[in-house]
């Protein structure tokens, strides 16, 4: 009977406890082999991660387990499945591509589609279209260039995203928080705080990359790709995306520099480039050069470091500088800043005759040294008004347009605007703002309402009945951030006395 006698029992495989170690798991949680793991059924990771195939499951414990391996083989996870997640994601009512294709006209037929998309990827008949370009106002004044991509290469674009993903997120450090899956920008934001607030930070470096997207090389982007892509076909696809280039007044342009913002792969891109650039050298710093401690909070090309000694600060700036130009990137001059920040910044500053702290701004908000009501220090944050000005003049012209919907409708809209507002802006510290932006909200809808017609009577008293109970009330909405940040990465510990051991302001990495 091959050795076993008749009296053995099945082997049952029993699921360990929850805080079995390794030894107990292992006979459990044998590694499957890679055949048809693509078709396998989903699964959850964890509770704040989505639901990935389990064959990209598998991937990111290979590249998790092998830092330096480079996958030779991935393009076989973009299979039909993953291409219709993808269609799925994408936003209803987009602006389209050149190709004029909106999401509701793919829809028609979508499975034949998506099986002829898939057939040309594979058998690299697949074309990337020139993304559409258009302007966007800045809040100061400027334009920034968008790129509209046309609707299949976004597909493919976030199908191709899904899977790097899988071997990305198990690289990047944890400062970085631009863009990645299960994390947001008020999680860079509590980093930030709960670092200034419990760590050694009296000086601040307020960095900004200028241009980034637009100068990215892609010579360089390519070679940090195939440090762990060996796959030619993705490298294919991820080339065939820079070269495509943006179409303006009907003239296509392609450079060696620049991926277009508001492509799928962009952010992905730029977030690798700057793991290599930024983040593992600023790392490095962190442990071999600097003299005290230090905070890194990295979103996009939006970096803020905070430094205990003022030489760390100018030292790093300095390097970073030469650190950039090596990798054809540069910081914007009138953007990047020392300044002094932190607990202790306004004491000392009182006693060398100095003004208050200089305030800085980060993904929206005004940083701010304060005091509480038991004169301890609080790290204040409110609304930036450069902001809150551009976005009071889009409500304005959308007030414009909608002048004469009935009052319902016009509610319905209000409505939705104040409490997307308020769902990002109502942290602690800001509820003046909050206030401020909602009576200016009421006063420019009032006067629309004005404007209908040169006898239109409504008054104040009139339009409070009929509105005020309707939009929403200023309302904290956000915990404090170190609150927060500490269920977020239980393993901080704010006493620990090994530097850099206790708190990385990121989480983990």
């Amino acid at each position: 009977m091959n050795g076993r006698q008749k009296s053995e029992p099945p082997i049952v495989a029993v699921k360990p406890g929850n805080k079995a170690g390794r030894s107990a798991a292992d006979p459990v949680e044998r590694r499957g082999g890679a055949k048809e793991n693509t078709a396998r059924p989903d699964t959850h990771r964890t509770q704040r991660r989505a639901s990935v195939p389990q064959g990209l499951d598998r991937v990111r414990q290979a590249a998790k387990a092998r830092r330096t391996e480079r996958f030779t083989a991935l393009l076989h996870h973009v299979d039909v499945d993953l291409l219709r997640r993808s269609y799925l994601a994408l936003k209803r009512d987009a602006a389209p591509g050149i190709d004029g294709v909106t999401w509701q006209d793919y829809g028609e037929d979508l499975e034949a589609k998506l099986v002829d998309l898939h057939s040309r990827v594979h058998r690299g008949a697949y074309r990337a279209q020139p993304s559409r370009r258009r302007m966007i106002p800045k809040p100061d004044g400027r334009q920034r260039p968008l790129g509209i991509a046309a609707l299949e290469d976004k597909i493919v674009q976030r199908a191709v995203v899904e899977v790097l993903n899988a071997v990305y997120e198990e690289d990047f450090l944890g400062f970085s928080y631009g863009f990645r899956p299960g994390r947001s920008q008020h999680d860079a934001l509590d980093a930030l705080a709960a670092g200034i607030a419990h760590r050694k930070v009296n000086w601040i470096l307020d960095a900004d990359i200028r241009s980034f997207f637009d100068t990215v090389d892609h010579t360089w982007v390519l070679r940090f790709v195939e440090h762990r892509i060996g796959d030619q076909r993705i490298l294919r696809l991820i080339r065939k995306w820079l070269k495509a280039g943006v179409m303006e007044a009907g003239v296509v342009t392609a450079g060696e520099v620049g991926t277009p913002q508001g492509a799928v792969a962009s952010p992905l891109l730029a977030n690798i480039y700057l793991h290599y650039v930024f983040d593992l050298w600023a790392n490095r710093w962190r442990q071999r050069a600097a003299r005290g401690e230090m905070i890194i909070v990295r979103y996009a090309d939006d970096i803020v470091v905070g430094f205990q000694y003022q030489a760390d600060a100018l030292r790093f700036q300095a390097d970073l500088r030469d650190r950039l130009e090596a990798f054809a990137l540069s910081l914007h001059p009138g953007k990047t800043r020392v300044i002094e920040f932190g607990r202790f910044a306004a004491r000392d500053r009182w006693r060398r005759g100095l003004g208050k702290p200089e305030t800085f701004t980060f993904l929206g908000f005004t940083h701010i040294c304060g005091q509480s009501r038991a004169g301890k220090f609080l790290l204040k944050r409110k609304s930036r008004r450069d902001r809150q000005a551009a976005k009071l003049g889009e409500i304005r012209d959308g007030l414009r347009r909608r002048m004469h919907w009935p009052l319902a409708e016009q509610r319905v809209w209000v409505r939705a605007v104040v409490q997307g507002y308020f769902a990002y802006h109502a942290v602690p510290t800001n509820f003046r703002s909050l206030t401020a932006f909602l009576w200016k909200v009421r006063w420019l809808w009032f006067r629309s309402l004005r404007r209908r017609s040169q006898k239109d009577g409504t008054t104040w008293k009139r339009f409070d009945r009929v509105t005020a109970v309707r939009l929403p009330k200023p309302k904290i909405l956000h915990p404090w951030p170190q609150d927060r940040f500490a269920v977020n990465h239980p393993r901080w510990k704010p006493g620990a006395v090994v530097p850099h051991a206790g708190f990385c302001a990121g989480g983990a990495g």
